[in-house]
């Protein structure tokens, strides 16, 4: 093993948040890519301060905002004090939590909750995955919160328009599309319209599975991940933190080897956002 190979794989993986306003799909999102639910059946993750899941099978725990941590039971989330809660850490055996940790924000537009609740876990951030509902798509509130992002991290991040089933036109999703990538441009390394549920019911059937927007979307993703992967090993904290303007390390081309994207299918049959789907990369 050569001292590079040693370095890349002791350093910390990417930290990927996913962010959007309320009902933008990020649950959806979040069970797509983990391919089970990181959340009891009655635990809603709007109603919860950031969480922030990883690899392994500690037990769950939240650390507050003076910095200590105390075990929470996960039937018993919702219980958690928001306002002095900084993250609540969840761990899982997943294959996308192999890659990278993704943590999952509150939505930014709930008026029941301080922007402070979620502001304060930005630093962590290496890149976002942010939902826009395509009925709605990028409204004025989502631009001003993204205005705040650092180049470094919009230079990873990438935009999903969802629930993209739902314009019933092909001259409306063609307009969505176009005035959503015109009113981003620059602001994103890639934009993919999607519709999560179909995703989540196109069980073995590929084409379905790229029609809904996932196909795409996916191999994008782990593009994304191996490149953060490469940048995170040459950086000593995390890319929001690095201001506008500092060069950014280039990830090294190493040879990878062929991969494909999987989509495994879970025994029960999505019929809303709290369905299980499973995303999952092998080379």
């Amino acid at each position: 093993m050569t001292d590079e190979t040693a370095a890349l794989q002791a350093s910390r993986k990417p930290r990927i948040a996913l962010m959007g306003e309320f009902s933008a799909g990020k649950s959806t999102l979040s069970n797509l890519l983990l391919g089970a639910r990181p959340l009891p059946e009655k635990v809603t993750a709007t109603r919860l301060a950031p969480v922030w899941m990883s690899y392994g099978d500690t037990a769950p725990y939240r650390v507050t905002v003076e910095g200590a941590t105390e075990p929470v039971a996960l039937e018993r989330l919702e219980s958690i004090p928001v306002q002095e809660t900084r993250v609540i850490r969840l761990f899982m055996e997943c294959d996308i939590l192999e890659l990278c940790d993704l943590i999952d924000f509150p939505g930014i537009s709930d008026p029941n909750m301080s922007s402070n609740v979620w502001e304060r876990m930005l630093p962590e951030v290496d890149a976002v995955i942010w939902c826009t509902h395509a009925t709605q798509a990028w409204r004025q509130s989502e631009a001003a919160v993204w205005d705040m992002m650092p180049d470094a991290v919009r230079d990873f991040s990438v935009l999903l328009i969802t629930r993209y089933d739902k314009l019933t036109t092909d001259k409306d999703r063609r307009r969505v599309f176009q005035r959503v990538r015109r009113e981003t441009d620059g602001q994103f390394a890639a934009t993919f319209p999607i519709s999560l549920l179909q995703a989540l019911q196109a069980g073995d059937d590929y084409e379905k599975w790229d029609a809904s927007g996932a196909g795409p979307f996916v191999t994008h993703l782990i593009d994304m991940i191996e490149k953060l992967t490469k940048v995170a090993a040459r950086t000593d904290q995390p890319l929001y933190n690095i201001a506008n303007g500092t060069k950014i390390p280039e990830p090294v081309r190493a040879t990878i080897m062929p991969r494909r994207v999987q989509r495994v299918r879970q025994d029960a049959e999505p019929d809303d956002d709290t369905s299980d789907g499973a995303v999952r990369a092998s080379s």
